[in-house]
């Protein structure tokens, strides 16, 4: 089967003609479609203009993904965010070891549930996109940094939460992190999720839905730590439209590990009937050697994959997470981009 989408994220967007030369750049680097990542303060401010810079990228024939960047803490990403400033302190995530709320908010939260699905609404009446983007929902780890996790803590207890696991399970929630624990973390994680994916389709039937889940084999994250990364009920799911796993963060992982994250993420994807996609890192730790770039590409192609999209436009040039070389990463993925396209 044939890579049939090649695309990049795309944040720090205000103007839409500023956009445009943007979108065109990324058409002659081999893309066929953006995931514009929109932070709480974006979808605030830039609100009329969002609108207008989607209508930009289709005119140029661009699949258009609109991503919840950080919205939360709850989802992926680096911006700060506004709900956390002026929610309540049981709307946050809370270490179940110590009781201390953390900068994160809790997807259990009737507050957060509230504002991120009024989010989802205003984004799909006011644009023409093609689809929304789940970027990498996941639970705080109670210790920094975020790639190592005590094996004693863990979020989300609450009271608010805590509540909800008595009223479900008849018993006070554990301190602990079992099975019933995991479950029912998942479990209200992708109640969230899953109400955000039906209001969106039902203001327009026609916008998929991607959720985008951690690689729970990968190193930098510890599995079941997260709380949303059991794939199999993930790609399950009838109310996530397309598949996809998030990149490796070390460029010079071994092309075993991006082959057998492809290979699964694809098996999974077929047997739910549904498109797969995999994420490339082009910013921070790119491979020492960049043709490694075009290799990725190709193990994900030979594996089926039907989407690639990468991480992010201009390889982060200028951003605290630019490549060590920019323009050359960058550049090496438009090739690479090439290679596999309809390939």
């Amino acid at each position: 089967m044939a890579v049939t989408e090649t695309g990049v994220s795309y944040y720090g967007i205000s103007y839409p003609e500023h956009a445009r030369k943007d979108f065109e750049e990324m058409k002659a680097h081999n893309c066929t479609a953006v995931l514009l990542s929109l932070t709480e303060f974006d979808i605030f401010f830039w609100k009329h203009n969002i609108p207008k810079i989607v209508d930009e990228a289709k005119k140029l024939g661009f699949k258009v993904y609109l991503n919840t960047w950080g919205v939360g803490k709850f989802f992926g990403g680096e911006p700060p965010s506004l709900f956390l400033q002026e929610c309540h302190i049981e709307d946050r995530q809370w270490s179940a070891l110590t009781g201390e709320p953390l900068a994160a908010a809790s997807p259990s939260s009737p507050a957060f549930r509230e504002y991120f699905w009024g989010l989802l609404e205003e984004l799909a009446r006011t644009c023409d996109a093609d689809g929304f983007f789940w970027d990498e929902p996941h639970y705080a780890m109670p210790v920094y940094p975020i790639s190592y996790q005590s094996t004693t803590d863990f979020t989300c207890r609450s009271p608010i939460t805590q509540a909800i696991f008595k009223e479900k399970y008849g018993y006070e929630m554990p301190k602990t992190l079992t099975k019933t624990v995991q479950k029912f973390r998942f479990d209200q994680a992708n109640e969230i999720l899953t109400e955000g994916s039906r209001i969106v389709k039902s203001i327009n039937p026609n916008l998929s839905v991607t959720q985008c889940s951690l690689p729970a084999d990968n190193h930098f994250y510890s599995s079941q730590a997260r709380g949303f990364d059991n794939w199999e009920k993930i790609a399950f799911n009838p109310d996530y439209d397309v598949f996809s796993t998030s990149i490796l963060v070390d460029g010079n992982d071994p092309m075993v590990a991006h082959r057998n994250l492809a290979k699964k993420t694809v098996e999974l994807a077929r047997q739910n009937n549904k498109p797969s996609q995999r994420w490339i890192q082009s910013f921070f730790r790119s491979p020492e050697n960049l043709e490694t770039i075009k290799d990725i590409c190709h193990i994900y192609a030979e594996e089926g994959v039907d989407s690639i999209f990468s991480w992010t436009y201009r390889a982060g040039k200028g951003t605290l997470l630019q490549a060590p070389d920019p323009d050359a990463v960058w550049k090496m993925l438009g090739e690479a981009y090439g290679e596999v396209l309809g390939s």
